[in-house]
């Protein structure tokens, strides 16, 4: 026990030796300090802990399948885990069963990396000492008093030189953060595309619900299963929403759908699905889309081949033809007469299109027969696509083919985004929680940052002032009242900006945004960067100050129900107690406003525990009529007065004891129920009665407003109906000469897939993750010949933009002239060569904003070589950043 306390203690624990000491006999660690962080042998008989309870814990982290998750607590401690038992399996009413990840939050919440004291950086002083050592200094372990005084010294300081436009809060910033830095004069915030790439705002302009901010995207689960054929584009949810997602889409399967997936890559889900597998060139999709628009206009007869349902087309949609042109419209063009080439003299054929997105001729026919008006078809897609540059109109495009077949309204039919906690199981939300009763304060400045060209523009000290793009984003209800006395017509130009503080929450958006290298030298370029954090993650690497903060399992509890399976509710309670000094943001947030003078009513209101009775108090469920709602917590005064909250009792469909010893309330459904859900059925049968939310009323194929909000914006230019725009990095851009097809300096094109051992980024410093799923480069077999490379070689990946190193994993499932790299692995770069040996995706990726301020992660062209130097070692085997 000594010798394995030192050996954490002088930082130099690894897997193997862990391992090693723990099977040797040794039951538990407990670690100076804390009595709640224990590390737990490999086949210990926990089952013997008989005074130990089950707590339902929640699975907070943002991976899409929301499922219950309970841990197993003795003595404070957390000694394994469960999911869900409360229910008996069935494909009607399925349990809501964990995955890895979930099943590895233990090891997260009670690691032995994680951050127990604040930090500050050795070479750390004020003003930033030797910024350059940012990610490579020392760490000196401090007080909160003195971390706290640092933080609060600092932002007077900063704010006194520089004004509140110098302090960037970059990310999804906690509330309380922002409710802080709102009240003392403002901060400037962020904002980007993040997963959604043109699916961000392009949905919501054009009528197209976008089946997250408005679930009313697709039909129910029963009524997915009455399809008969699914056109899938890149939808992963075996990888990227793990729970019930892929168990949902199975029983469509077992219903007798057919899959056709479209996608870089033979995907664990095509694999499972026994789909159809049809391999395009990534960021073509749009190319792919038009020509089979082509096949269906050229062929269509509406007597003996009906492909095109017209009076849906005609009463439901503007701008297909002429003869259906929006009011506003600004232009002579439609989209019908760009497909047949009328404008460019370029007929979209299906041979056009071949030569860029790589799918034959006849198999774009097929397709475009396939989905024609009189089958059964959805049509579905994820957000990967519109991960790219110049793909704007891409949402758009898949609304247009949906329309142009008839493909809404109806009970088999579907067209839109089926991903991340919407996959699988789509429609308004059958319960739902209450809220916090917390304030969300906003900056009152004009001044925020785009994602996209962030890094960029930090150390460029220039940016475009553009407000309205998250606003339309996260309230879709109302963004035409959002653009409403906006200047559109007016392109917005670049003003001055001085960063001077960054101040990381909960996000870890130095990893996960573009440009990381660029974002790795903004770091070093500001005179202070404090970052609030669980483990030592890349933004608290390349911080000054660090500041460890619980996880929910410390914290009293939350509800996991909003962007959650519209069936369930989830209900976590308080799992262990903080360990060593970690604190909770909103006691982080308190004690700086203290400091500051503030009133700190403003920012937070209740603790914890209130919030959650509040949330529980507010939470709602719908009735056997399948319209109205009722109550879900029964309250009681007694309950009350145990909480030690402020409340009143109600009646409610279950006991509150009950609901927190399940940890879930999930709504019976049956075959034939009241929460059956048909998107945009009201619409087709009277869009004039029903409109969707556009300018029109009507799906927008030609969409004037979208032109206007995206070219005013300043980056790039889009046409109001679906066109292709090649990328600025996309498969054109791999040749040297598109004519004679010679191969440019960066040959291979680059997707980051979304990866089983991590949620974005989290999860990836787990060990028992990182030996289960070991991240590597995937290449295709043929492209790994040419270059010399086997399996489990390690590969030098470069890009104009950076360098990683990755062990490679050759396989026959992935389209040549494709290289697949994990999304969210935590950087590890050498200072010397500046490769990163993490192999994370960002590294590779540059600030190449287009459009809405699209990040175009899947339009990176890069080169590869097998690696002379030293072999890379397994991710498991690195050693972790454990501190003190």
């Amino acid at each position: 026990m000594a010798s394995l306390l030192k050996k954490i203690a002088d930082k130099q624990i690894s897997r193997r030796t862990f391992l090693a000491a723990t099977a040797a006999g040794t039951a538990g660690l407990a670690l100076a300090g804390c009595s709640g962080n224990i590390l737990t042998p490999a086949g210990a008989n926990l089952d013997t802990a008989k005074e130990g309870k089950w707590v339902s814990a929640t699975c907070w982290h943002n991976c899409g399948g929301r499922c219950v998750n309970k841990a197993y607590v003795v003595d404070g401690v957390i000694v394994r885990q469960k999911t869900d038992d409360t229910r008996p399996d069935t494909p009607d009413a399925p349990q809501q069963r964990g995955c890895l990840r979930g099943r590895s939050q233990k090891h997260q919440a009670q690691g032995v990396d994680r951050l127990k004291y604040p930090m500050k950086r050795k070479n750390w002083e004020p003003g930033g000492g030797k910024k350059e050592l940012r990610g490579q200094d020392e760490w000196v372990r401090i007080s909160w008093d003195e971390a706290l005084d640092i933080l609060t010294s600092e932002l007077q300081r900063i704010k006194g030189a520089y004004g509140n436009a110098s302090i960037l809060v970059p990310g999804e910033a906690n509330s309380e953060v922002m409710n802080l830095m709102s009240i003392y004069g403002g901060f400037v915030p962020s904002w980007g595309t993040m997963s959604f790439g043109s699916w961000f705002i392009t949905p919501h302009i054009i009528g197209f619900a976008d089946n997250l901010f408005d679930p009313k995207a697709l039909n129910d689960r029963f009524d997915m299963r009455k399809t008969d054929l699914v056109v899938a584009f890149g939808i992963n949810p075996a990888w990227s929403s793990l729970g019930n997602p892929m168990y949902h889409f199975l029983q469509m399967k077992e219903a007798g759908t057919k899959f056709i997936i479209i996608d870089p890559f033979y995907t664990d889900t095509a694999a499972t699905l026994e789909a159809e597998w049809i391999p395009i060139k990534p960021a073509t999709d749009m190319t792919l889309l038009l020509a089979m628009a082509y096949t269906l206009i050229v062929e269509d007869d509406p007597v003996n081949k009906p492909l095109i349902d017209w009076d849906f087309l005609n009463r439901c949609t503007v701008g297909f033809d002429v003869e259906h042109m929006p009011a506003d419209a600004e232009t002579n063009e439609n989209f019908k007469d760009y497909v047949l080439g009328k404008y460019d003299n370029i007929p979209k054929t299906p041979e056009w299109a071949s030569e860029i997105c790589g799918i034959d001729p006849h198999t774009i026919k097929y397709l475009a027969r396939a989905i024609g008006m009189q089958n059964k078809v959805s049509i579905l897609a994820s957000w990967a696509s519109g991960r790219a540059q110049n793909s704007d109109n891409l949402p758009q495009m898949f609304m247009t083919l949906g329309a142009m077949t008839g493909h809404f309204g109806k009970s088999g039919h579907m067209t839109g985004a089926s991903c991340w906690n919407y996959a699988g199981n789509p429609g308004p939300a059958l319960v739902n929680p209450g809220g916090s009763g917390e304030p969300f304060l906003g900056s009152p400045l004009k001044e925020v940052l785009c994602e996209a060209d962030m890094w960029t523009g930090l150390l460029r000290k220039k940016y475009l002032p553009n407000s309205i793009m998250k606003t339309i984003k996260y309230s879709p209800p109302t963004w035409q009242d959002t653009v409403k006395g906006v200047d559109l017509k007016t392109r917005v130009q670049e003003e001055d900006i001085n960063i001077q503080m960054i101040w990381h929450t909960s996000e870890a958006t130095l990893q996960t945004r573009d440009g990381m290298n660029k974002g790795i030298e903004a770091h070093r370029a500001v005179e202070f960067v404090v970052s609030q954090s669980h483990f030592l993650t890349t933004n608290s690497k390349y911080a000054d100050l660090v500041l460890p903060v619980t996880t929910l399992w410390e914290r009293a509890g939350d509800i996991d129900g909003l962007f959650s399976n519209r069936d369930v509710l989830i209900v976590s309670s308080q799992v262990i107690e903080p360990i060593f000094e970690a604190k909770d943001d909103n006691w982080i947030a308190v004690e700086v406003g203290k400091r500051l003078g503030l009133d700190v009513s403003q920012i937070v209101v209740s603790d914890r525990k209130q919030q959650l009775f509040n949330k529980l108090a507010g939470s709602t469920v719908v009735k056997e009529d399948g319209k109205t709602f009722e109550p879900l917590v029964d309250i009681t005064a007694e309950d009350i007065s145990e909480w030690g909250v402020s409340g009143q009792p109600q009646t409610g469909r279950i006991p509150l004891t009950k609901l927190l010893e399940d940890g879930v309330y999930q709504v019976e459904r049956h075959e034939g129920d009241n929460y059956g859900f048909i998107a945009y059925e009201d619409f087709r049968k009277d869009p004039e009665k029903n409109p969707v939310n556009s300018v029109s009323g009507k799906l927008e194929i030609y969409s004037q407003t979208l032109a206007d909000i995206i070219n005013n914006l300043g980056y790039t230019k889009i046409s109001p109906y679906p066109k292709y725009v090649p990328p600025i990095q996309g498969y054109e851009a791999t040749f040297s000469d598109w004519q004679s097809k010679a191969k440019g300096a960066y040959p291979y094109q680059l997707i980051t897939p979304h990866y089983l051992r991590r949620s974005h980024s989290i999860f990836d410093n787990i060990l028992q993750l990182r030996e289960a799923c070991p991240n590597p480069v995937f290449l295709s077999a043929q492209d790994a010949a040419a270059k010399g490379i086997k399996d489990k070689d390690t590969v030098l990946i470069t890009s104009e933009f950076g360098q990683v190193l990755r062990n490679a994993c050759v396989t026959e499932r992935l389209v040549p002239g494709v290289v697949a790299l994990p999304h969210g692995s935590w950087c590890d770069v050498d200072e010397k060569t500046g490769i990163d040996h993490g192999g994370a995706d960002n590294i590779l990726s540059g600030n190449v904003p287009t459009g809405q301020g699209l990040s175009g992660w899947n339009t990176c062209n890069v080169n590869l070589e097998k690696w002379t130097g030293a072999p890379l070692i397994p991710d498991v085997e690195k050693p972790q950043r454990i501190f003190f």
